[in-house]
């Protein structure tokens, strides 16, 4: 499946017509009608606006890997969160650090 056939199953998905679609988007109907039939390239610029605007995954929208939507990674942070206020503070620290090793090494993979 193709980026451009992702957007049109995002806006399905969502039960949006293409104007409604293409409204919240501040982008024109005709703009969306054509990523949908394959004229018009998705570029960052669509694929930042449709993940912002629709909490939609970018990995997923780019390569079609993971869930269409990121609801379930705002529930994993709820629960760590939870159980992160549980830790006492020596623990904390010890979880943030641990956190910022992790960052520096995905950032190292890109």
């Amino acid at each position: 499946m193709s980026i451009n056939e992702r957007v049109k199953q995002v806006r399905q998905e969502l039960s949006l017509s293409q104007a409604k679609f293409a409204k919240a988007l501040s982008i024109s109907n005709g703009y969306i009608a054509g990523i949908e039939l394959g004229y018009n390239n998705v570029n960052d610029r669509i694929v930042k606006l449709i993940c912002f605007t629709f909490h939609v995954s970018e990995e997923w929208l780019k390569n079609g890997e993971g869930s269409m939507f990121e609801q379930e990674s705002g529930q994993l942070v709820e629960l760590a969160f939870a159980q992160f206020k549980k830790l006492k503070p020596e623990y904390q620290d010890y979880i943030i650090k641990q956190i910022d090793l992790l960052l520096d090494i995905q950032n190292r993979e890109k």
